[in-house]
């Protein structure tokens, strides 16, 4: 059974940065695994995605060269480093994994099977 479990959440002031993980417990498909984060009243978006190799990634426009994410595949963890966070960032985020691999990857939600639970950032100015 596969389980996400997001962590790292919290408040920050803009400018500041956040490192958001997730374990992934029982993750044995070998696919992109990426961040989705829900801002209230708003859709799901796809932050950023990344392959079993590392060398695959995706990341949305919004937070291109502030953001990296980046997983350790030996202990089925995934990482999305915030930098120079701004309140438009303020969101649930969560983990999401798929179980039939994709090449290349990318933020199309429907690629994504498991999801996390969420953890909550909160950027105040």
């Amino acid at each position: 059974q596969v389980q996400l479990v997001e962590s790292g959440g919290g408040s920050v002031q803009a400018g500041g940065s956040l490192r958001l993980s997730c374990a992934a417990s029982g993750y044995t498909y070998g696919g992109c695994m990426g961040w989705w984060r829900q801002a209230p009243g708003k859709e799901r978006e796809g932050v950023a995605a990344v392959g079993y190799g590392g060398w695959s990634t995706a990341y949305a426009d919004s937070v291109k060269d502030r953001f990296t994410i980046s997983r350790d595949n030996a202990q089925n963890m995934l990482f999305l480093h915030m930098d120079r966070l701004e309140p438009e960032d303020t969101a649930m985020y969560y983990c999401a994994a798929e179980r039939t691999p994709s090449w290349p990857c990318s933020l199309s939600r429907a690629s994504y099977y498991y999801w996390g639970q969420g953890t909550q950032v909160t950027v105040s100015s």
